[in-house]
Parts: C-alpha cells; sequence; structure tokens
C-alpha cells in the first residue's frame, strides 16, 4: 500500500521491489519514482508545522501561569494583580503622590520672620512688600516697638490681599529683647529674625533656610562676628578681626540674629536665662544677640556630651544691604553710638562671667552658592 512508502522519504530506492496499489494494479517505476519525489516535500511540511508547535504551547503555557495569579472570585478585596503586587510594596516607601496638594503643602518646610522696628514706618513697609515673594515663608511678625503709636495695618490691608499675613505684635516698652519672645503665632520650627533697616535677597534667603535645614541646631545667618582674647580679657570685633594672641582673622565665634535663622525654641531657651542676662541687656540696650549665641552654645554643649560645638553657621550673602539711609526719619541704629563697640566687649566679659565659663568656639566654616542669579529689581530703587 502507498501508505507503507514512508521509507521512501529517507532512502527513496526502487530496484527489484514490486509493489501494487490498492486496487491492484501494478506500480510502475515511473509512479515510484514520482511518489519518491513527493514524500520528502511532505516531510518537509510537517517539521515546519512542529516547529509552529512548540511557540503556541509555550503561550498557553504562560497563560496558564498568568491565569493563576489572577484573584479568586470569592476574594472579598476583588483586588487586581497590580493592587496585589503594590500593597507587597511597604507604603513607607512610596512616594506621596497620591496625596492631595493641600496634605502636601503643609508638609513642605517653612518658616517665619520676625522683624522688630522702631521709627522706620515708611523702610518697613518696602520691607514687608520685598519679603511677600519668599516661597516657604508662612508668616510674618512685626514686633511694634513704637510705643503709643498705631501701626500702619489698616494701610497694609487696604493695598491687599498679600500672600503673606502680617501681623503686628504692639510692645508696652522699647527693649531690645522684645523680639525675643516666643509668640504664640509662630507655627514653624525655623525663624528668620531680621532688622528693620536689612534688605536681604530672595535668592540670598531661600539658599540660607536650605543650608539651615541641615544645621537646625545651630543659628545660621550672614552676619558673623567674633571674640578675642588679650591678657583673659575678652574683645568684640568683626570677621576680620585679629587676634592678639593666636593672629589669623579668617574665623568667627557668633553669628548675629539680625539677619539669621535659627530654631523656634531657642526663642524660649533665651528666656530661660539667667535674669542677670536680661537685665544686661536691658541696661545697655544691646548684647541680645551675643546672650543668643551664649545660649546656644551652652545648649549645644549639653547636646554633644560636653563637646563645644560652634554656636552659628556663616552663609555668605550675595546680595545684603542696608536701608538705614532711605528712613524719612533720618533714625540711625544702635550701631552709630560711639560706644556701641565697647558696650560689646563689656557684654563678653559679663556674660562669661555670669555663666562662669567662655562658651563660644570658633569656626572658619562659610557656606557660599554658585550660579546666583541677577537681579535687577534688588538693584533697582523704582
Amino acid at each position: 500500500r502507498l501508505r507503507h512508502h514512508a521509507a521512501f522519504c529517507s532512502s527513496p530506492r526502487i530496484e527489484a521491489l514490486v509493489i501494487v496499489n490498492k486496487h491492484g494494479a501494478l506500480v510502475t517505476g515511473t509512479d515510484l519514482l514520482n511518489v519518491s519525489k513527493m514524500r520528502p516535500r511532505c516531510c518537509w511540511i510537517g517539521l515546519r508545522r512542529t516547529h509552529l508547535l512548540w511557540p503556541i504551547l509555550l503561550l498557553l503555557l504562560v497563560g496558564a501561569a498568568l491565569a493563576a495569579l489572577l484573584p479568586s472570585d470569592d476574594d472579598k478585596n476583588h483586588a487586581s494583580v497590580l493592587g496585589m503586587l503594590r500593597r507587597a510594596v511597604d507604603s513607607n516607601e512610596l512616594p506621596a503622590k497620591g496625596r492631595d496638594a493641600e496634605n502636601k503643602e503643609s508638609e513642605e518646610p517653612k518658616f517665619t520672620i520676625i522683624i522688630q522696628t522702631f521709627n522706620r514706618t515708611d523702610v518697613l513697609l518696602k520691607l514687608l512688600n520685598h519679603y511677600q515673594a519668599i516661597p516657604h515663608l508662612q508668616r510674618i511678625i512685626i514686633v511694634w516697638n513704637n510705643i503709643r503709636e498705631q501701626t500702619p495695618v489698616k494701610l497694609w490691608d487696604s493695598l491687599g490681599p498679600h500672600p503673606v499675613p502680617v501681623l503686628f505684635k504692639l510692645q508696652d516698652t522699647n527693649h531690645m529683647r522684645n523680639r525675643l519672645q516666643p509668640f504664640p503665632e509662630i507655627g514653624t520650627e525655623a525663624v528668620l529674625m531680621l532688622d528693620d533697616d536689612t534688605l536681604v535677597s530672595v535668592p540670598d534667603i531661600s539658599f540660607a533656610f536650605s543650608v539651615w535645614q541641615q544645621f537646625p541646631d545651630q543659628i545660621v545667618g550672614f552676619v558673623p562676628r567674633k571674640h578675642v582674647t588679650a591678657g583673659g580679657v575678652y574683645s568684640y570685633g568683626s570677621f576680620e578681626l585679629q587676634d592678639p594672641e593666636q593672629g589669623g582673622g579668617d574665623r568667627y565665634s557668633m553669628v548675629l540674629i539680625g539677619a539669621a535663622f535659627f530654631h523656634r525654641r531657642y526663642l524660649q531657651l533665651f528666656q530661660d536665662q539667667p535674669q542677670p542676662v536680661r537685665d544686661l541687656v536691658d541696661a545697655t540696650q544691646n548684647c541680645d544677640d551675643i546672650a543668643m549665641n551664649f545660649a546656644v552654645a551652652l545648649h549645644l554643649k549639653k547636646l554633644s556630651g560636653g563637646t563645644r560645638r560652634p554656636a552659628g553657621v556663616f552663609v555668605k550673602p550675595v546680595d545684603l544691604r542696608n536701608l538705614e539711609k532711605d528712613a524719612s526719619s533720618g533714625y540711625l541704629g544702635m550701631w552709630h553710638r560711639p560706644e556701641h563697640l565697647l558696650q560689646r566687649s563689656y557684654c563678653l566679659n559679663r556674660l562669661a562671667e555670669i555663666y562662669g565659663l567662655m562658651p563660644l568656639r570658633y569656626s572658619n566654616v562659610m557656606v557660599s552658592q554658585f550660579g546666583f542669579p541677577s537681579y535687577a529689581n534688588h538693584k533697582s530703587r523704582g
């Protein structure tokens, strides 16, 4: 029978074979030769079909495996495969993209500005307008030391709305240390204290705020100062002041709080200082910033187990200007008084006497930024 001729596919042979078809007729050599030519083609077609079968089987196996991952009908959560995979990941490791914008905004770090002012209302209004453009600013608190004078709050509100709320805190006495009160309206960890005649550019403030977030236990500001010792007596001077005993002027031991970030808990820390410290500040109407550096240095010493750390970190400003001459009142700051530096040297020695030691430590760290943008509006008077 012809179906028995499969052997011809591999080695067709026609010698000495007598083949009868199913009808009993003799198959000639020509017919055998034709069959031998046709059978290899049939085998090739079968081989090609076998190659196509394996990918189909593989797809069926993959489909079966994926079907096994699907939740059953009695899954009470009826979760999708994607949901099952998401639940396997710790929610703490996922980015908070699913939170609404309001919650996200509330979690962003912010800061509060405190400005103490006396007899410079026109400059104050200019500063308030300037500082409204600062990102991450939550509130501005104005410590109003103009006793028995009305604040410009009505004028300010009439020209609103303003992106940042401004709060005026009226004072009963004109004391330098009024600005160091732990006001309950402070709702941020960071406080930026500024003098009422100091204008700091927005990029400078934003950069300093980012630096403070790396050093939240220290005072991070733009104005460094130092103390020097000669014969056991302390003297106050600027950053470049040479130490007569050790030499070198490239270091500092204080950062003034008139243009600096610090943690709000240091406001209460200042209030907890010995009464002679507050009496010294009131008697001189000076040195509250020196006293704050002393308090922070002592606090850091306790935190580090007795190891002294610098109270402040100096950030080099790019655009910081004094607007004192712009005040129509003509009022000049206390640093113009001839006894100003003598008073501050006196405070250094008196504070060291009150505390029984000199806690201030020197530092030569200066943090500077690169690629500072050039803003023409910061340099114009319009």
